[in-house]
């Protein structure tokens, strides 16, 4: 247990660093350096996200992602408390906006019990009481659903981290990893190095440091865009739970929401629209050896045609501020676009396979001396203390 093994993490989002603190809890004499290409932690998807702790009552009973968003949103809280990381448990509503819809939400609240999750069905009276400025048929209630801020998290777990004698280096891409029987050689801006094993949580870039490295994941990362906008004041004063429509199990995204923050705003969001980079914040942000790629991908291609019409609405609301309330007034009927201010965007990597289908659930590749994270999308950063544990199961056992 206190050998002296040297472990590489590509990617200093949520998912590398707390892969990091397990391992280094796992194995304390292990030595472990994490590459991270930006000038910081978080700087990506663990840092440009609504910060909600999921209680995981969408996901597919058995699945990683029900199993692991379960416990690692256990491990999360405890962790924030002893960090002394504020995160509060404002509660989920989740509502049927029409009453053909009430066939899904007790789907879903089936779904919630299957997976241990608190949760009861309200009438529409009682939604009203518990929102009165949300309109619905009924509704599902998850008291359990939470909120925190990831960026602190994520500095907390780095600073732990480096206390510990761990390195961080920063500003430090990772161009490919060279595996032999015996090493992992991490070809990085600094320099080449070698170590024990590696981890490739890279995240939006997971597919080619796995591609560049030798191994073959099946899949392609494509880049959604969040968008999102802020609810001003006096109307953000009167939501006081996270509000979701129920899903509609036949597209892959969960639709417009409102969610609380910790420090005390409201989100309205998210549209989601292909970005045109992997970091495609804006609609100006192009990078044309990806979006080259990603549009002749056969996967994407037919991602497109089964979807198209959908996207099309998703474009039009990211266009137009008035589509987009009109959007929002199926939960909100009262809602005006001047309520509405511009909120930072996020980008969400989603593994993308070759016949079109998005891969729902978490995944992992191993080759010879690395473990890959393939797909993390949400809800990961509830769930990455869970995940590190998973991946930490899988060096301990050719450790």
């Amino acid at each position: 247990m206190g050998d002296q093994r040297s472990v590489a993490i590509v990617g200093a989002g949520i998912v590398g660093l707390a892969t990091a603190l397990r391992l280094s809890l796992r194995f304390p004499g292990a030595k472990i350096s994490l590459f991270e290409k930006e000038n910081r932690v978080a700087a990506h998807q663990s840092g440009r996200n609504s910060g909600v702790l999921h209680s995981g009552i969408y996901y597919a009973p058995g699945s990683f992602k029900a199993v692991l968003c379960r416990s690692g949103k256990l491990a999360m809280e405890r962790f924030c408390d002893e960090a002394g990381i504020p995160h509060a448990h404002p509660g989920k509503l989740i509502v049927a906006t029409q009453a053909d819809q009430l066939g899904r939400l007790e789907a879903l609240f089936e779904r919630g019990q299957a997976n241990g999750i608190a949760c009861r069905k309200v009438s529409p009276g009682e939604a009203r009481q518990l929102e009165p400025e949300v309109e619905s048929a009924g509704g599902l209630l998850v008291p359990e659903t939470g909120i925190v801020d990831y960026v602190a998290v994520c500095q907390a777990m780095a600073r732990r981290l480096q206390d510990a004698g761990h390195t961080l280096h920063v500003n430090t891409g990772v161009a490919r990893i060279v595996e032999t029987a015996r090493a992992a050689r991490v070809e990085s801006s600094i320099g080449a190095r070698e170590f024990d094993w590696c981890v490739n949580c890279a995240g939006l870039h997971s597919d080619e440091v796995s591609r560049a490295s030798g191994a073959r994941p099946g899949v392609r990362i494509v880049a959604f865009r969040g968008e999102y906008f802020e609810l001003v004041p006096p109307r953000s004063r009167r939501i006081s739970h996270l509000v979701y429509p129920v899903p509609d199990p036949r597209f892959p995204f969960l639709g417009v929401h409102l969610t609380p923050t910790i420090d005390g705003r409201i989100l309205c969001g998210p549209n989601a629209v292909m970005a045109f980079a992997k970091e495609g914040y804006r609609w100006g942000d192009i990078e044309l050896s990806y979006l080259a790629g990603t549009l002749t991908y056969g996967g994407f291609l037919r991602l497109a045609v089964r979807y198209w019409k959908t996207g099309l609405g998703e474009i039009a609301r990211s266009l137009s501020k008035p589509r987009f309330t009109s959007a929002l007034r199926a939960m909100l009927p009262e809602v005006s676009s001047r309520e509405l201010s511009a909120a930072p965007a996020g980008v969400r990597a989603q593994a993308l396979g070759p016949k079109g289908a998005m891969l729902d659930d978490f995944a992992f590749k191993e080759t010879e001396r690395s473990v890959h994270v393939v797909n993390a999308p949400s809800p990961a950063a509830t769930a990455s203390l869970a995940i590190a544990d998973h991946v930490v199961d899988r060096l301990a056992a050719r450790w």
